[in-house]
């Protein structure tokens, strides 16, 4: 393929990003890390209760606009983030928005299980307490108890909460760092390649998990397994070199891509 074939001119993607009832929106994005255009004019919805996988080659700024969403870049040094992303219709880049309760209402599950070096139950109860969800000690309980059952991890570790969340398992760790983000009722979970580090068996629990939690919660990961992609998301969106190539129900985008670039990634052609 000639490098020209590679650069995608903006406003042509593929497919329709837009859906009904949004959960999040999506408009005319930009990042730059300095002189250096990182994602180019994105425009995409996060439906309710669907997962909408992100993939594409590494590099190609599928992790970078995940954390645009709930204003991780903010932590990088000359990122700078310009468009419209709205949660529920509250402008997420508005100056008045306090980015604390944000990421409690679109919480984030990284790459690596990042449990805090505290007892099992703390991990959980940590969120909770910094946002006031709990007013007394058996309301802070049933938070953890229920937020443990929803991340599939209860019945492990109920009899080992005060052990550190540190001596888990990887797959198990994952699931803690994920019924952290559970325990302060979050609207959408973006998850940034959450089962890269896992084996096999956990990445399936993981998957399992997905599919429950969709049921009450709008998520987003971004990930390099196309087949994880197909068999946990509803919609797919392929990126390349910044560009937000095609959208489309993920069995379509499998299938039948319509866009050269999407079906030369998922053929193996290139990344």
């Amino acid at each position: 393929m000639a490098d020209t074939d590679l650069h995608i001119p903006i406003d042509r993607t593929v497919g329709n990003p837009f859906v009904e009832n949004p959960r999040m929106t999506c408009r005319d994005v930009f990042v730059h890390y300095g002189d250096t255009c990182a994602i180019n004019k994105v425009s995409i919805d996060v439906g309710c209760n669907e997962v909408l996988a992100m993939i594409g080659p590494s590099g190609c700024g599928k992790s970078t606009f995940l954390r645009c969403l709930n204003r991780m870049n903010d932590t990088v040094s000359g990122c700078r983030v310009t468009g419209d992303i709205r949660l529920d219709g509250m402008d997420v880049y508005d100056p008045g928005v306090d980015v604390v309760p944000l990421r409690a209402r679109v919480g984030m599950v990284f790459q690596k299980p990042n449990p805090f070096p505290k007892p099992i139950y703390d991990n959980v109860a940590y969120g909770p307490k910094i946002h006031g969800l709990a007013r007394n000690k058996t309301e802070l309980d049933e938070i953890v108890e229920l937020s443990l059952k929803k991340a599939g991890l209860w019945k492990e570790v109920k009899d080992r909460l005060s052990e550190p969340g540190t001596g888990l398992s990887g797959g198990q760790q994952q699931r803690l760092c994920i019924a952290r983000a559970i325990a302060v009722s979050p609207e959408v979970i973006l998850m940034d390649e959450p089962c890269s580090a896992l084996d096999p068996i956990a990445t399936a629990k993981v998957e399992e998990l997905i599919a429950e939690l969709r049921t009450q919660y709008s998520i987003v990961i971004v990930t390099h397994a196309m087949q994880q992609a197909s068999r946990v998301s509803q919609r797919t969106a392929y990126f390349h070199l910044g560009n937000l190539v095609e959208v489309g129900p993920t069995e379509l985008i499998f299938t039948n891509p319509k866009h050269r670039l999407t079906e030369d990634y998922i053929t193996g052609r290139f990344g």
